[in-house]
């Protein structure tokens, strides 16, 4: 199900970003305005329109929601395989999105330090420690979910052998 409804919502979010839409929005717009006067401005007239931008702007948050979220994850891995394979990189900047917004206001603001004063070695070795501080953590709940799976997937019901009867 997930594949379908990412399937629709990219076909969905390309077909109403086009121009060809916007001038059918516009259209019916035109023709609601213009049959104004043949139903006296009445508040059936004024409901119809404003139920269906209503109904249209409803689903469209969910669709442009799920296409931001994909197109964001994209970019991230991208970033992420960028700082991997560029050799000098510092690879514990990898996965920064997952930090908290103090962490990554603290790592803002200890960059704008590192620009203003490249020299000040202390912010530099704060920086490396809080990130790879936050890459272990990582690193030990990855390890944790690996482990509680793998246990969960070996552990099976005890079978019967044919040294076991049921004694009546």
């Amino acid at each position: 199900m997930k594949n379908a409804f990412r399937i629709a919502a990219n076909k969905i979010s390309i077909w109403t970003g086009s121009a060809s839409t916007f001038l059918g929005a516009i259209l019916i717009v035109c023709i609601w305005a213009s049959t104004g006067p043949l139903f006296n401005y009445s508040d059936t007239w004024q409901l119809v329109i404003n139920t269906s931008t209503t109904i249209v702007t409803f689903l469209m948050v969910f669709l442009i929601q799920n296409t931001q979220n994909r197109d964001g994850k994209a970019v991230q891995l991208k970033l992420d395989e960028l700082i991997r394979a560029t050799k000098g990189a510092r690879t514990t900047y990898v996965g920064l999105e997952d930090m908290t917004d103090n962490d990554l206001d603290e790592l803002e603001k200890e960059f704008k330090l590192l620009v203003q004063n490249p020299g000040t070695v202390r912010a530099l070795n704060k920086l490396h420690a809080k990130i790879e501080a936050e890459n272990a953590r990582r690193s030990t709940l990855r390890s944790a979910a690996s482990n509680m799976l793998h246990h969960t997937q070996t552990v099976t019901e005890p079978t019967a052998t044919p040294d076991h009867k049921e004694h009546l």
